[in-house]
């Protein structure tokens, strides 16, 4: 019978971590969904000068003239 009590209490321990782990991550969610909001919002061409991109038409490079189809 003691086997019986050791596990029960093994489970109910397992259970309370299981528990504990859920509401962690229910408050690192928040927090990170709290910071989303605080944070101000970027517009499109912030984006993209971040990123180093040039919107907008662009040269054909060097190499694209060179091979010309022979039909």
């Amino acid at each position: 019978m003691a086997k019986k009590s050791r596990a029960t209490f093994q489970k109910r321990e397992k259970e309370r971590a299981r528990q504990q782990k859920q509401h962690d991550k229910a408050q690192r969610r928040l927090a990170a969904k709290e910071q989303r909001a605080s944070s101000a919002p970027l517009r499109e061409d912030d984006e993209l000068e971040i990123a180093g991109i040039d919107p907008g038409p662009h040269a054909v490079p060097a190499p694209w003239h060179e091979a010309q189809p022979t039909d």
